[in-house]
This record gives C-alpha cells, sequence and structure tokens, in this order.
C-alpha cells in the first residue's frame, strides 16, 4: 500500500483541470475534501475546516471551520471539553458564515453522524438560508463502507461528474474484492480496535465492518454500530491477538506519545496481543477515521496488520509496533 499513489489520487491528478466544472465547493469536513479530490473537483474546492490536510493542495484552500477545541491538549483533556460544551448546547465546531458568504459556494458538503466530529447540519443550512443563493447541501452520513461508496456517487452527482464517481467507487470496489479474497483461507484472528485512549472508546461504524474484511474479528465492536466506552478489563476479556490504537485525528507519531504518557501497552499485558507483541499505533486520520476514498487503504493496512503472513510493508506514516517504539 502506498499513501500517495493510491488509485483515487491519481484520478484526481488527471481530471482537475480537465473536468470543464465551474462550480464553487465548500467542503465542511476531511472526509469530504478527500472525496471532492478524488473525483478530480481540487479545482472547485474553495472552502475547507482546519482538519483538512490531504492532499496537500489543500492547504492553500480558505479554512472556513474551526473548532473550540484547545488542538495541544490531551486525550482526556479533549473528552472533558467536549462533554462540557455539548452539556452546555454549544458546538464543538464553529463556521465563519462571512467567510461562506464571501466564497459564495454553490455545492456545500457536510454531515449529520457526529456533532463531535464536524459541524452540527442544522447550523450548515441556517448558513446556507442566509446566502443571496442558497447552496446545494449534500450531507454524508454513512455507517459502513457500503455507504462511504454511495456518497461518493452521491457527490459526484451533485457535482456533475458522476461518471467519474462511478469510476472511482468501481476501482475502490475492486480493491476490496482482491483483499477480501487474499485473506478468505488465513485464519480469522481477534481485534480490538480502539478510537479514543483516555478514556478507552472503541472504533464503531466502518471500522469493525473493516475489520471482518481483512480477516479479523473485532472483539469489542459491531458493524455499523457507534463508538462507545469500554474498560480496559473489556480488552482483556475479549482476548485479542491483535490491538490496534487509532485515536480519532491522530497521527501515528501523536498516537505513541499519547500512548506513552497514559502508559496504554502496560493495561493490556495480559492479552495475546501483548504476549506476541501485536499492538500497534495506526495513522487513523488518514486511514479510519475519515469516511472517505482511504478507508480502502486503509483496510489494505488492518490486513497487514491483522495478518504478520502476508509480508507487511507498511510504512511508518501508516503504523508502528507499539512495544517497539516504546522500547517495551
Amino acid at each position: 500500500m502506498k499513501q500517495e499513489t493510491s488509485g483515487w489520487h491519481l484520478v484526481s491528478s488527471t481530471l482537475q483541470s480537465s473536468n470543464g466544472n465551474e462550480q464553487r465547493i465548500c467542503t465542511l469536513l476531511p472526509s469530504a475534501t478527500e472525496i471532492a479530490y478524488s473525483l478530480g473537483l481540487g479545482l472547485n474546492v474553495v472552502g475547507v475546516t482546519h482538519e483538512c490536510d490531504y492532499p496537500s493542495d489543500v492547504q492553500h484552500k480558505r479554512r472556513v471551520v474551526r473548532t473550540r477545541i484547545d488542538e495541544n491538549a490531551t486525550s482526556a483533556q479533549v473528552d472533558t471539553q467536549v462533554r462540557s460544551l455539548l452539556e452546555q448546547g454549544q458546538p464543538v465546531y464553529e463556521l465563519d458564515a462571512d467567510a461562506v458568504d464571501e466564497l459564495d459556494p454553490q455545492l456545500i458538503i457536510t454531515q449529520g453522524l457526529c456533532e463531535v466530529c464536524a459541524l452540527p447540519y442544522d447550523h450548515v443550512t441556517a448558513v446556507a438560508e442566509t446566502m443571496d443563493t442558497v447552496p446545494t447541501i449534500v450531507s454524508l452520513n454513512p455507517t459502513c463502507l457500503g455507504d462511504v461508496f454511495d456518497d461518493i456517487i452521491r457527490v459526484g452527482r451533485a457535482a456533475g461528474v458522476q461518471n467519474v464517481a462511478i469510476r472511482v467507487v468501481n476501482e475502490l470496489r475492486e480493491r476490496v474484492n482482491a483483499l477480501r479474497a487474499k485473506v478468505a483461507r488465513l485464519p480469522i484472528r481477534k481485534v480490538a480496535c480502539l478510537e479514543w485512549l483516555d478514556p478507552l472508546m472503541i472504533g464503531g461504524h466502518w471500522v469493525p465492518e473493516m475489520v471482518q474484511m481483512a480477516g479479523g474479528q473485532d472483539v469489542l465492536g459491531t458493524p455499523s454500530e457507534p463508538t462507545r466506552r469500554v474498560t480496559a478489563a473489556e480488552v482483556i476479556n475479549g482476548e485479542p491477538d491483535v490491538i490496534l490504537l487509532m485515536p480519532c485525528g491522530f497521527s501515528v507519531a501523536e498516537t505513541v506519545t499519547e500512548a506513552s504518557s497514559i502508559g496504554i501497552a502496560h493495561m493490556f499485558t495480559d492479552t495475546p496481543a501483548h504476549g506476541t507483541r501485536q499492538v500497534y499505533a495506526v495513522n487513523a486520520n488518514a486511514y479510519f477515521s475519515r469516511s472517505g476514498p482511504r478507508l480502502v487503504d486503509g483496510l489494505e493496512l488492518l490486513a497487514d496488520l491483522v495478518h504478520p503472513e502476508l509480508r507487511s510493508n507498511y510504512t511508518d506514516n501508516q503504523a508502528v509496533n507499539l512495544l517497539d517504539a516504546l522500547g517495551d
């Protein structure tokens, strides 16, 4: 798996300047930005969020969403800040209405799945309704990989590039089918995915499904169900063969630092995963948190980690063995 040469990125490179579409687009969550670029709409994207960082061209786009959370806070501090805001009925994210009005987009891509992960849908519609020309709004609410593929088609249809979207999705499905065929005869191994570290929370929605597709059994999560809090005892009792740390929005390096400060590795010394040294920190920000095309890259990475016999060739920016990284 190669991050910078995935199929959708190549499609974006060839179509950005040739789609002939003059529609201005605001993408109000990172996955929406990645979907737009995968469809060759990079030049059409005029406004993005503070979190949008892929592909690199997005760094030049105007930021129209900001967070109210301290971005340098620890996992526990972030959890406390988020809960406090929600208890007060306050949003975690804010939309710069003046910036959006100035950019005058014809299409806004947002979500209605999780107010912790992105802007509340009603905040977006309220701003849109004040504009001279009310833009089309596409809301992404996936709970499984199939929903993500459907969303790519929906965005393509709304942006006038449906045929491109169909081609992108077909290529992604081919990769998924090839991966599933590759792991079909390999032993099913128990996997625990942790989407947050303090407090402990499991990976939800599409993550358990991805584990299944990669030839594993998620011992804590259920496909299409949201994330939930768990105890260390629940993780240990699941007897996972592999533990994956994938805190939402974290890079590999950030995950290792956070895991070290919390002492995560020592919480699970009584698991098979610790005994066989198969505890990994993965790049959740790129491959698991965002419901976009790179989830298929994440699926391929998962297969490598669940089945070392596949001769894993992942890079340090994709995943690291946590115990090795900590010298444990």
